[in-house]
Order: structure tokens, then sequence, then C-alpha cells
């Protein structure tokens, strides 16, 4: 008879057992730490020291502590489990730690053979670079470059390369002479379980600075939409006040008959749009504050 017991290692047997303890925790993410260098990880660790714990352990391991945990929910970080991944465990709110892994990324130069997050456009301009081979290779990449006092320039503005499409060497090149960094390093969270909520959440990556340009942008519509309807309120008073100031001054002309004074009537115009545009930045620079 063929004995086909397997052996455990004890040290296996202990990061189990350890694992199983921290899959307790209130927040357990799957994180990403592919392409991360050692030295950036081991930084990223130590500024989580106090809200979270990362273990990078065996995919194989892992899954096994993640089949056994009792809570039944946990086992569906299973498929989100990768040779790349490691865990991560928190008594923080799962989008609090993922927003705090955004913080602590760091802008990374392209490589031959990633793929281009969004059009890579080069703007017509000055640059640092100085005549000489550079100029063939900035031709070979379809940008019009021209000496310029010394320097090489960019004659018009062009998109090197699409989004989704890969970098080549060349671009890559190209991107590293001109300073242009399209991504961001770090530790990337892929799927986590709450535990007060008993439920896992993917695609959780946060966007500090997409949501406070959404932000502004949405305020700057609702503002000029308040304006107007006529509402009301601390933010739009003064600019609903010169637009009914405005209002009665051509009414009381039109019942008198005389004439509009163009050149005044330019300038209040002038006035109210600067006025709402101070009010536009002021508001979009608080928004901002409550996310820095």
């Amino acid at each position: 008879m063929n004995d086909t017991t397997v052996h455990v290692s004890d040290v296996k047997k202990a990061k189990v057992k350890e694992l199983a303890s921290l899959l307790g925790s209130k927040t357990v993410m799957v994180i990403s730490v592919k392409n991360l260098p050692s030295a950036q990880f081991q930084e990223i660790k130590k500024k989580l020291r106090g809200k979270a714990k990362i273990q990078v352990v065996k995919k194989s391991l892992v899954n096994f502590a993640l089949d056994h945990c009792d809570v039944k929910e946990v086992h569906d970080l299973v498929p989100h489990v990768s040779d790349s991944t490691a865990m991560l465990f928190s008594e923080e709110d799962a989008f609090i730690i993922a927003g705090l892994l955004a913080d602590y990324k760091s802008p990374s130069k392209a490589k031959a053979g990633q793929i281009a997050p969004f059009d890579i456009e080069v703007k017509a301009g000055p640059t640092d670079l100085i005549p000489g081979p550079d100029i063939s290779a900035l031709s070979a990449v379809g940008l019009a470059p021209k000496v310029d006092k010394g320097k090489i320039s960019i004659l018009k503005d062009k998109v090197i390369l699409k989004e989704g499409k890969e970098i080549t060497a060349a671009i890559a090149s190209i991107m590293a002479k001109l300073g242009i960094v399209p991504f961001e390093i770090g530790i990337d969270p892929v799927a986590a379980y709450d535990k007060n909520a008993k439920q896992v959440y993917a695609n959780i990556k946060i966007d500090k600075v997409g949501m406070i340009a959404g932000l502004e942008h949405d305020y700057g519509r609702a503002f000029a939409f308040a304006v107007d309807l006529g509402i009301v309120n601390s933010n739009t008073l003064d600019m609903v006040l010169a637009k009914a100031v405005s209002h009665e001054g051509v009414v009381s002309r039109i019942i008198s008959g005389e004439p509009e004074p163009v050149a005044v009537a330019a300038v209040e115009k002038v006035e109210v749009k600067e006025t709402k545009v101070e009010k536009q930045v002021d508001a979009a620079a608080g928004l901002a504050s409550l996310f820095g």
C-alpha cells in the first residue's frame, strides 16, 4: 500500500496558522506587487506601520488559508490571488487603505513592452535636447524637430502613441528624453473583503486627482445652472443680485426708450464674468483642500 500522505513542514503550518488568525481582520485585501522594487516595497510597508500588515506568501499557502477560513465570503478572494500578489490585513476600512496606497505611489518611466495608459502626446515648444542624434530619433517617432537657439524645438503637437498600444523601445527612449512619465508604481489593491459588510469588493482603486477634477467640473456646471434659475444661497447670492441689477437696468431703459450704453454694458458683462470665474476658482480650491 502506497503512502500518499503529504508532508507539510512546520514552517508552512506556522505560516498558515498566522494567516488564519489575520483573516479575522476588518479588511482582508489582495494586493498586487508586480514590478515593484524591493526598496519601494519596504518603504510602503514602513509607511503603513500601525495601519496595516502585509504578508508575502506563496499562492498555494494563501489559497489553502482562504479555502479553510470559516467565513465563506472570504473564499471569494481566491480567484484574485496570483503569483504577483500579496495579502494585506487591517482594521481600517478597505477604501481608506486603498486611498493610502494611492498616495504612496511614485512616478515611473515607460519601458518597452508596456501598454500606454492614455494617448502619449508631445506638445510643440522648446526642449532641453541639443542638436545631434536626437533629431533623427525624434523624427523617427513622427515628431517635427527644429534647432532653435542651440536647442531642439518641436514644431507642432503630435500624439506619438495611442492609448492601449504597446510602447516600443524607440518611443520609451523619446519619452524619457522629454521627461514624459506616464506611469505610477506602487501597490495596487486587487480585491478586498470587508468584515462589517461581509462582502468582497473588486476594482477599488482610488483616483483622487480624477475625482477632484470631476467635482470641480460638476460644480462649475451646477453653479451656472443655479444662477440661471435664480437659486439663492451663500455661493450664488452675488451673481444672482448682479444678474437682477443687470436685468433691472435693461427693463428701465426699455420703458424709458433710452438706448443701451454699449461700452458700459460690455464692462458690466466682463465684471460679472470675472466674478463668476473667481467664485468657481475659490470653490474648486475649497473642494481640493478637502482631499488634500
